[in-house]
């Protein structure tokens, strides 16, 4: 089973920015479509952002031009770049990776925007 760990959420100001990673176990990485979801306290976990093994990404429309996914393959890790927070952003941040019959989430990250 492959374990992912992310990191980097917490609390920033309204229109700050974070870095989110996500580390994967296993040699199955860079197989592997990535992707973020967040869900909200009381709200369904939603698709954010995704990117393909070849590279691909695809993103929420209500994080576009906001939010960047990138990815490591030597590193099996997985980015999201948050700009432009926004109080409505604040979620526990979720790491996917899917390949053939795998689908494996991580433990999330809570991320908060307030002042």
């Amino acid at each position: 089973q492959v374990q992912l760990v992310e990191s980097g959420g917490g609390l920033v100001q309204p229109g700050g920015s974070l870095n989110l990673s996500c580390a994967a176990s296993g040699n199955i990485f860079r197989l592997s479509t990535m992707g973020w979801y967040r869900q909200a306290p009381g709200k369904q976990r939603d698709f954010i952002a995704v990117i393909t093994s070849g590279g691909t990404t695809n993103y929420a429309d209500s994080v576009k031009g906001r939010f960047t996914i990138s990815r490591d393959n030597a590193k099996n890790t997985v980015y999201l770049r948050m700009n432009t927070l926004k109080p409505e952003d604040t979620a526990v941040y979720y790491c996917n990776l899917r390949t053939g019959l795998i689908n494996s989430w991580g433990q999330g990250t809570q991320v908060t925007v307030s002042s």
